[in-house]
This record gives structure tokens, C-alpha cells and sequence, in this order.
């Protein structure tokens, strides 16, 4: 790796971790004047963002094929550690779409948290540690994607934890702000245990945590899958899949542009990157990828029916976000992760553009309900527009960027279920297919559901004025507009598949990026019937929620079939009933035997104590009758001589 290109990759994290730190050391600001320190921080987010993104447009020119630098950090018994740096084609793609959404970010906070539901008169006081932390989020997804070695990406993994914890908690004035923040942490703790294991599975394995060493090692065929299986869990509960995806529909209650960095560019995408980086060693453990499979095809039903009943706009997006990357490790589980990753990437762009659009609906109304709603379409012309853009993107309208990445994943899990031979079980395939296809309709039907209830209709608001945002919020939702829009067609560029190869095995085998299956017209005539069954139900009352056809579904669907109560009553439950016993325990046995001690010898001394007080009065009067006595008997003595 050429000297240049080092020092861009090094600046990729390093330019938001720099940004990050000096806005976490920015001194308080007084109470007469906070707006210079506010001016300071968002300064130090934007510039941070944009530095970022220029040296990701410049090794996206550089990088096509895999150039690596690495030095040993730390060396004993057997193990390796090294601190060094891995590019290739996928991660200068992936680089280039976190950072444009990072910048967006960036810039559209600076106007959504003065003037929208999150404002406050302390705004100024809080925003410096927001920017700061938002730099740091993006510092840590940058270092994941950069990573020479698994300790590495595990430092980058572990601070998007705490940064995601920070920002979901941002608000403390929401009642709900503080316990989604540590639902969110506790969750993907739990698979990050897993995720650790697996870890440190491979790189006693091979005795080097560099990824190359750990790909290059000849794993036995239990510890490969074991591996394999520990790492799962950490994408399960990073990347918000079932069974632990219950904790990003509740992290809502984070400012809107935390949401679309979530969603789109940092945290969910961490696990399919990281799945899709190890693939060789996935790829010689089918039993891992049917285990994927599985849990891909659940959670893409899951998110979607949850999603269709949802009157919060951002929980809709959330439960969305939760379906789509189902898809992304669907195509994983089926042996593609250049469909994978390109629908990550489509995901990006159209995700991030439909939360910062919400986000201006927020700002506009001052509610993320949508029964409070409706007739938003004329007031809000760009908002609206862009929003079609995105949901459209969303459900796979062609040729929006959506449906060339969506059917990719359709028709490499047909291909995966036809093929034999292929790293996975066909019957994987065909299970991924299925889910797909039923996921197709329903994401029709809750986007067109969401469109129609919050922009068209009769307003349900009258006494508010809603208008286009600022310029401060417009225009990162126009920039998002055109990749959400275009991105797709970048399937037929040379120079983008070539970029999107993914090591297929040890070797370097790559696996190209999946050809669409010339027949698509089973999709779209899912996606028209979705679509078409929700303008059906809205246009019989358009001032009805069209989820009321859902009958006694909604309920189920709206409480995302009760899987968090299922889970508040096997672990939440349990686990309080053992931490309450271990109180006692303590407090009987342990403190019991310890303060009893203590007791015990309190009530001795106590009891010796008052003894000697009894006592003392009765040796005194003794000594005072033995001086008598032997006065008296000295007088007498005196007299009878």
C-alpha cells in the first residue's frame, strides 16, 4: 500500500475521532452566552464529516483491488496483534456511503435539534457533546470498515455501543429516552459476548487476529462452525435480527438524525459488513449460513407485518429498517454478498433519506403520529417529493435504487435454492426466496399505508401551519434524493461490480455481484398488489387508518407479536427473580454472617462492659470495708497497748 494511500485511510476514522475528542474537551460554556461553544461544535462535526468523505471519494479512485498495511502491536504466547489497516473495493464503497450520510447528518442537526420537538432553551449546552458523539459513532463504524485485524474491528464494534447508548439517551426530558438507551445496550451486549467468543475462537486458531492470517488459516471443520455461529450472535444483536431485534424500534426515542445514522450508515450495517469481510470462512460452514438463513427469513416477515401497523412514523421506519436487513443477510446466508452489500448500500442512501425526511414532518407538525397527520402533500411539495423517492426506493419501484438491489437478493436465493452445489442448502435458498417475495408485498403496502396517511387526506391538525424545513434540513434530504434514486443503475458500471467482488473462499475466489434474473415481473406484481390493496382500503375512507382491515391482527402486529413480553418473561423476568434471591443471599448469608459478627461482638462487649460497671461498685465498697476493718482493727490494736 502506497504511502497516499495510508494516509487517507488513516484519516477515514481519524478525521471524526479528532473532531469527536476535541468536541468532548470543549470547555463548559457559561450561562450568559452558550452560542459560541454550540458554533465551535458544529464547526468541528461538519468539518470532521466532510474530511472524512473526501478521503473516501479519493481512495474510491485509488482502491479496486485488496491493499493491506498492518505492524505488530502486540506479540505474546503464540498470538498477534496488529495494528494495521485493510482496503478493498467493498470497503471504499461502503466507506464512501457512511460518511455521505454522516455529513448529512451533521448539517441537518445543526438545524433540527434548534427548531424542532427536541428543542429546548439548554439546546446550546447540549449540542456540543451530541456533535461530538455523532463524530465518534462515525469514527467507530469507519475503523470497522477499515480494519486490518479483529481486535481492531472490535474496538470500533464495541464504541458504536457506548455512542449508540449516549445519543439514544440524548433527550433525557422524554420519559422513554433513558430506558431505550439501555435496552439498546443491554441487547447487543448480549450478542457481543458471542461476538467476542468468536473472535477470540479464530485468532487463537490461527494465532493472529490479522484478518488475512485469519483467513488464510485451515480451520477444523467444529471450531470453523463453532466461530461461525459465536459471530452470528453479535450480527443478531447488532444488526437488530430476531431474536435480538427488539431494541431498535424503542431507540426512536433518539433525535431524529441519530435514527438515520443508525439505520443507514452505522450500527445495523456493522453485522452484514462484518459477515460479508469473513465470508470465506462462512462460506465452509453451512451450517452457520443455514442458521442465517433461518434467522433471516423470520425477521424479514417479522419487520414487515410489525411495520404495518405502527402510527408512528419513525417506529413504521424502524420496523422497516428491521425487514431490510433481513434481506442483506439473506443474501449472505445464500452465498451473495455482493447482493448483500448492494443492498446495504441502496439501504443507505434511501433509509437515511426517509428519516431525515420524517424528520421535517416532525418538524412541521410537532408529532410523529401519523393519525395526526394527513394533507401535508401541498404545504410540504420537496418533503413530499422526496419522500416518494425514498418509499419508493423502499418497496422496489423500478427504476428507483431499491429494486435493482431487493430483486438482486430475490434472485440469488432463486439461484441458491436451483443450485446443488452452491455453500448453502437449497432449501435455504427457497426459504429466503419465499420471505422475500411475501416481504415484497407487504413493504408495498405499509409505504404506500405511510404516504397516503401522513401527506394526503384532510389535514388533522388545522390549527397548524406546516411548511418545507430550512435550508438546514432541505438540503441533506435533496443530496440523499439522488443516490436513493440513481444508486441502482450503478449495477450496470463495470467499474462499481468490480468493486462489490467479495473473496469467495481462502483462495481469493471472488464471487461477483449477482446478475438480475431476467424475469422480474413475479415482484412487481407483488409490489403493485400490495400497494394496491392499501390505496384500496384508504380510498373507501380516506380518513380511516387502512391497517383497520387488519382485523384482530393489528394488535398483534402492533405489539410486533409480543416477542418483547416474551422475552420481559423469559430473561427480563428471571433474571430480576435471580438478581432479587442473590440480594437476599447476600444480605442473609453473606452480610448476615459478616454483621452478625459484628452484632454478636457488640453484645459481648456490651455485656462484659456492663458487668465490669456492676462490678466496680461492689470492689469499691470491699476495698472501703477492708480499709475499715483494718482501720479499726489498727485502733484497737493502739488502745489495748
Amino acid at each position: 500500500m502506497s504511502t497516499a494511500t495510508v494516509w487517507l485511510a488513516a484519516v477515514l476514522p481519524g478525521a471524526p475521532l479528532v473532531a469527536g475528542l476535541l468536541g468532548l474537551l470543549l470547555p463548559p460554556a457559561s450561562h450568559e452566552d452558550r452560542a459560541p461553544a454550540r458554533r465551535l461544535a458544529v464547526g468541528l462535526g461538519v468539518v470532521g464529516a466532510a474530511v472524512a468523505l473526501l478521503a473516501a471519494l479519493a481512495l474510491l479512485l485509488r482502491v479496486d483491488g485488496p491493499v493491506e498495511a498492518a505492524t505488530t502491536w502486540v506479540e505474546m504466547g503464540g498470538l498477534r496483534v496488529t495494528l494495521g489497516l485493510r482496503l478493498d473495493g467493498v470497503a471504499v464503497l461502503v466507506a464512501t456511503a457512511v460518511t455521505v450520510v454522516a455529513l448529512a447528518v451533521q448539517v441537518y442537526s445543526t438545524g433540527y435539534l434548534r427548531r424542532g420537538p427536541h428543542d429546548d432553551v439548554d439546546v446550546d449546552h447540549r449540542y456540543p457533546p451530541y456533535a461530538a458523539q455523532l463524530s465518534l459513532f462515525t469514527a467507530a463504524m469507519l475503523t470497522v470498515v477499515v480494519s486490518g485485524d479483529l481486535i481492531m474491528l472490535l474496538v470500533g464494534w464495541e464504541v458504536m455501543g457506548i455512542c449508540s447508548y449516549l445519543l439514544i439517551a440524548h433527550d433525557r426530558r422524554l420519559p422513554e429516552a433513558p430506558g431505550a438507551a439501555v435496552k439498546a445496550f443491554l441487547v447487543t451486549r448480549v450478542g457481543d459476548v458471542g461476538f467476542l467468543l468468536g473472535i477470540a475462537l479464530l485468532g487463537v486458531g490461527a494465532g493472529s487476529f490479522r484478518i488475512a492470517d485469519v483467513l488464510a488459516h485451515d480451520y477444523p471443520t467444529g471450531t470453523l462452525t463453532a466461530a461461525c455461529l459465536l459471530l452470528l450472535a453479535g450480527v443478531a444483536g447488532k444488526s437488530a435480527q430476531f431474536p435480538l431485534h427488539t431494541w431498535l424500534p424503542d431507540a426512536m426515542a433518539g433525535p431524529t438524525p441519530v435514527s438515520a445514522l443508525i439505520h443507514a450508515a452505522t450500527m445495523v450495517a456493522a453485522g452484514v459488513y462484518a459477515v460479508a469481510r469473513l465470508f470465506p470462512l462462512f462460506a465452509q460452514a453451512p451450517a452457520a449460513l443455514a442458521v442465517l438463513g433461518v434467522m433471516a427469513a423470520v425477521t424479514i416477515l417479522l419487520g414487515a407485518f410489525a411495520a404495518t401497523a405502527q402510527d408512528d412514523i419513525k417506529r413504521v421506519l424502524a420496523w422497516s429498517t428491521v425487514s431490510q436487513i433481513g434481506y442483506m443477510t439473506g443474501a449472505l446466508a445464500v452465498g451473495a454478498p455482493a447482493a448483500a452489500l448492494f443492498h446495504l448500500l441502496t439501504h443507505a442512501a434511501f433509509k437515511a433519506l426517509l428519516f431525515l425526511a420524517a424528520g421535517a414532518v416532525i418538524h412541521a407538525v410537532g408529532t410523529t403520529l401519523m393519525s395526526r397527520m394527513g394533507g401535508l402533500r401541498s404545504a410540504m411539495p420537496v418533503t413530499f417529493w422526496c419522500m416518494v423517492v425514498g418509499l419508493g426506493a423502499l418497496a422496489g419501484v423500478p427504476p428507483l435504487s431499491g429494486f435493482w438491489s431487493k430483486d438482486g437478493v430475490l434472485a440469488a436465493a432463486e439461484a441458491a435454492a436451483l443450485d446443488d452445489a452452491g455453500p448453502t442448502a437449497p432449501w435455504v435458498g427457497w426459504l429466503v426466496w419465499s420471505a422475500g417475495l411475501v416481504g415484497v408485498a407487504v413493504t408495498a403496502w405499509y409505504a404506500t399505508r405511510l404516504l397516503l396517511r401522513t401527506f394526503f387526506g384532510d389535514a388533522r391538525m388545522p390549527l397548524v401551519r406546516p411548511h418545507d424545513p430550512p435550508a438546514s434540513l432541505r438540503w441533506p434530504v435533496l443530496l440523499l434524493a439522488v443516490p436513493a434514486a440513481l444508486l441502482g443503475l450503478a449495477a450496470f458500471a463495470p467499474w462499481f461490480a468490480d468493486r462489490l467482488r467479495v473473496a469467495g473462499d481462502a483462495t481469493g475466489e471472488a464471487v461477483e455481484l449477482v446478475h438480475l434474473a431476467p424475469n422480474l415481473i413475479l415482484p412487481f406484481l407483488l409490489l403493485v398488489a400490495g400497494a394496491g390493496v392499501a390505496w384500496a382500503g384508504w380510498r373507501r375512507d380516506p380518513a380511516a387508518d387502512p391497517a383497520r382491515f387488519l382485523g384482530p391482527l393489528r394488535p398483534v402486529f402492533t405489539r410486533a407479536f409480543r416477542l418483547d413480553d416474551v422475552q420481559h418473561a423469559l430473561v427480563v423476568r428471571p433474571t430480576g427473580a435471580l438478581a432479587r434471591a442473590v440480594r437476599a443471599g447476600d444480605e442473609l448469608g453473606v452480610d448476615g454472617l459478616v454483621e452478625g459478627t459484628g452484632r454478636a461482638a457488640v453484645e459481648l462487649g456490651g455485656g462484659l462492659a456492663a458487668w465490669h460497671r456492676a462490678a466496680l461498685p461492689r470492689a469499691a465498697a470491699g476495698v472501703l470495708a477492708g480499709a475499715l476493718l483494718i482501720g479499726l482493727a489498727v485502733a484497737l490494736i493502739g488502745v489495748t497497748s
